[in-house]
């Protein structure tokens, strides 16, 4: 399955914040959008789940395995939730319920989608912690999401966003808000699991070092516009915008040194190993 977005334009309230952005992601790809914050990226995302805030407007075209998603019913797209694209978004504590455990939050789609038992999808929530490198998973599905540590949120997000097996991943900057070392084994985590999976993944960050952790192929924002479409590779090296050549300056680099034995994209994945 593909996702092809063509000449999308998100207007809210009147004001245009994303123009015209046009990208592909062929079965299997890891593509990132990547740009400052404001810079159009979250919302091109949302835009593909019809997640948009009240008062945003699409248009253009969506279309997942050919079928075109703008203008599909809220009740037609949550079919597609979880289901066949899962989502994960930045801040696990307030994506998560903090008055459900969060085995029953995992458990969630299983029920809706595959419609299975509650003692089924219980025992899924378990398998599904344990496939995230949670620690002792029949315990922690008993906990609430603010007895677990940032790190084991985010986590939880990705078995939630996992458990029905979605052919494409979003992950909207799923490691800014936690530290280097625990953002390193997220990624890790991810690139494994979507490589076990077959799955597509767009990933968005604002950090270049972050992207060749886990892209291969990048596409650069700036207010709302595609200014760069590139394999990762050619963003690191001879990039083509000034925008993304701020976006190198500004790189971290701390999960990415270019030198001598560095891990980095060029002539193999961007992460060495599974985790």
């Amino acid at each position: 399955m593909s996702l092809e977005v063509e000449g999308l334009t998100i207007e809210i309230q009147g004001r245009r914040v994303v123009d015209g952005v046009s990208f592909t992601v062929p079965d299997g790809a890891r593509v990132g959008l990547i740009g400052e914050s404001g810079s159009g990226k979250s919302l091109t995302a949302l835009a593909v789940l019809g997640l948009l805030p009240d008062g945003a407007s699409a248009s253009g075209s969506i279309r997942w395995n050919g079928r075109e998603l703008i203008g599909l019913s809220d009740r037609e797209l949550a079919r597609l939730r979880g289901d066949e694209i899962g989502i994960v978004f930045q801040e696990p504590r307030t994506a998560l319920n903090p008055i459900r455990t969060v085995g029953r939050q995992i458990a969630e789609s299983v029920r809706i989608h595959e419609k299975a038992s509650k003692r089924d999808a219980a025992a899924r929530a378990v398998a599904e912690a344990s496939r995230v490198a949670l620690p002792d998973p029949e315990r922690i599905v008993s906990r609430y999401p603010h007895q677990l540590s940032g790190g084991q949120r985010q986590r939880v997000a990705i078995a939630m966003a996992l458990a029905c097996r979605p052919r494409l991943l979003i992950a909207d900057e799923p490691t800014t808000a936690l530290d280097v070392t625990i953002q390193a084994d997220i990624l890790r985590l991810l690139l494994t699991l979507v490589r076990d999976d077959g799955m597509s993944l767009v990933f968005i960050t604002h950090d270049l070092a972050v992207l060749s952790q886990i892209a291969t192929h990048g596409v650069v924002l700036e207010d709302g516009r595609v200014v760069e479409d590139a394999p990762v590779s050619t963003l690191l090296t001879a990039p083509s915008s000034p925008v993304t050549r701020g976006l190198l300056r500004d790189a971290t680099a701390t999960l990415w040194r270019p030198g001598p034995g560095a891990p980095g994209p060029v002539g193999g994945d961007p992460v060495g190993g599974a985790a």
